[in-house]
């Protein structure tokens, strides 16, 4: 049986953090950026963690 090929979209945006969870960048900093409140931007600096309904998709993609 050949070798499973990890979906390499899905490996350049998620992490596996040391508890086992998955971080993702946090969308709307990448352009139009002047319309968009600093708060806004400020918050979305700091990567989020998947939610724990999708957990299970990306572990078939990243075959964790």
């Amino acid at each position: 049986m050949p070798k499973l090929k990890t979906n390499r979209a899905a490996a350049k945006r998620f992490r596996k953090t040391g508890s086992g969870e998955y971080k993702h960048r946090d969308t709307n900093r990448n352009h139009i950026l002047t319309k968009k409140a600093t708060k806004r931007k400020c918050q979305a600096r700091s990567g989020s963690l998947v939610s724990k309904h999708d957990v299970n998709a990306i572990k078939k993609m990243l075959h964790d």
